[in-house]
C-alpha cells in the first residue's frame, strides 16, 4: 500500500512536534516517541496499492491546523478542509480509482498520539495554527521507504 502524504512547512512542523513532546513530558503517549526515521508531522490524503497515474501536486498549499480533537483512538489536530485542499484530494482520488477514503469519509488531520487512553481530550497547549503544506511524498508500507513527490 502507498500513502499521499502532505508535509508542513518547518514552523508549522516545529510547533507540531513540540505538542508531541508535551504529551510525552507529560507520560502520555505521543508519536514523539515512534522510532521509525520516517517519522515526522503529516497529513495523509490517500491509500492506494499503487500510484500509478498519480496526478502532479501543485504546492504549496495553505495549511491551517484547528483543534485537538479524538479520531477514534487517536489524539490528532483536525486540518481544515480548504477549498484548495478538498480540490486537491478529489483530483487524487478520481486518478487513482482504488485509493481510499472517498471524499465523504476523509477526515484531514494530522496525528500527535495513536492508541490514546481513555475517553479524555488533554488541554495542549496551543502551537502555531497557519502555514503551508510545503512538500509530498509517498510512503510505502511494505518497505517502509519514502519517496518525494513533490
Amino acid at each position: 500500500m502507498h500513502t499521499v502524504e502532505l508535509l508542513l512547512d518547518q514552523e508549522l512542523e516545529d510547533a507540531v512536534r513540540r505538542q508531541w513532546s508535551w504529551l510525552r513530558n507529560a507520560g502520555l503517549p505521543s508519536l514523539a516517541d515512534h522510532p521509525h526515521p520516517t517519522n515526522r508531522p503529516h497529513l495523509t490524503v490517500i491509500r492506494a496499492p499503487s500510484l500509478t497515474g498519480l496526478p502532479s501536486l501543485t504546492l504549496p498549499l495553505v495549511a491551517e491546523l484547528g483543534p485537538v480533537r479524538r479520531l477514534g483512538r487517536a489524539l490528532v489536530r483536525e486540518v481544515v478542509p480548504t477549498p484548495e485542499l478538498r480540490e486537491l484530494h478529489h483530483r487524487i482520488r478520481s486518478a487513482l480509482p482504488d485509493a481510499w477514503p472517498p471524499p465523504q469519509e476523509w477526515t484531514p488531520h494530522v496525528s500527535l498520539a495513536l492508541r490514546f487512553p481513555g475517553t479524555t481530550t488533554p488541554a495542549i497547549p496551543a502551537g502555531r495554527d497557519r502555514g503551508q503544506f510545503a512538500a509530498a511524498r509517498t510512503y510505502d508500507t511494505v518497505t517502509r521507504m519514502v519517496r518525494e513527490l513533490a
